[in-house]
């Protein structure tokens, strides 16, 4: 009994010994080759790195992207003021953009700017058109004809001038209107100047007769000469002159 204990413990103890040796042997083929790879993976140089740049920053979010520059447009309407949507649409027989330069001799407003553009009537000028004509006399603000703003830029057209129109008198509230009519000989009662459908003008430099011509072959309205008081009245009335 006990000589066969004693193999039994003999060859227990040999079998330990070769899966101890076997174990060691798996740990260290495994380790060589995980320092293998990780050594290759080191030395090993990217081989475009040029290229990979370039794919990285494709892949960049848009949002991280400067925006590119827009150009500001160059008219009296503040910078940081939002587009408005326009207010009317006729392309018929109009042409691409529609500019005007007025002087206000009242008041010493003085506007450039581009009132019709892409077949549209623009909102923001509009606006400040309507203020440039105000009744000065009371503050009153009335719409102007955008048919009387077409004429004025026919006529500026017609005089192949771009110096500004000096404006004498444009809109007139009711009030004022009654006013000037006791007041001043020639004064309608019911002028077209409380409709915002009239406008008295003259251009420096420009013989008053030479624009009262130019005005009355547009035959677009109403037009009206004053050579005393210097100034040619335009409306959208029916064609007429005196």
């Amino acid at each position: 009994m006990t000589s066969i204990d004693s193999d039994n413990d003999a060859t227990r103890l040999a079998r330990r010994k070769f899966l101890k040796h076997c174990a060691f042997g798996s740990m260290l083929a495994l380790s060589s080759a995980e320092v293998f790879s990780a050594t290759k993976h080191v030395l090993s140089p990217h081989k475009h790195p040029k290229k990979n740049a370039v794919s990285h920053t494709s892949k960049r979010s848009r949002h991280d992207r400067k925006p590119t520059p827009i150009s500001k447009r160059s008219s009296p309407i503040p910078a940081n003021a939002k587009t408005s949507p326009a207010i009317h649409t006729n392309t018929q027989f109009s042409p691409f953009h529609k500019s005007i330069a007025l002087h206000n001799l009242n008041t010493g407003d003085k506007i450039t700017l581009t009132y019709f553009e892409h077949g549209n009537y623009l909102h923001d000028a509009l606006h400040e058109i309507n203020y440039f004509a105000r009744d000065y006399h009371t503050g009153s603000i009335h719409p102007i004809d955008l048919k009387l703003l077409d004429q004025l830029h026919s006529l500026q057209s017609h005089l192949g001038t771009h110096k500004p129109f000096q404006v004498i008198s444009a809109y007139r509230s009711p009030l004022t209107n009654l006013a000037m009519h006791f007041q001043r000989k020639g004064v309608a009662k019911h002028s077209f100047h409380m409709e915002g459908r009239a406008i008295d003008i003259r251009i420096e430099g420009l013989a008053l007769a030479h624009i009262k011509n130019a005005a009355l072959s547009m035959q677009q309205g109403g037009v009206g000469y004053y050579p005393a008081t210097q100034f040619v009245h335009l409306d959208t009335g029916p064609v007429r002159s005196w």
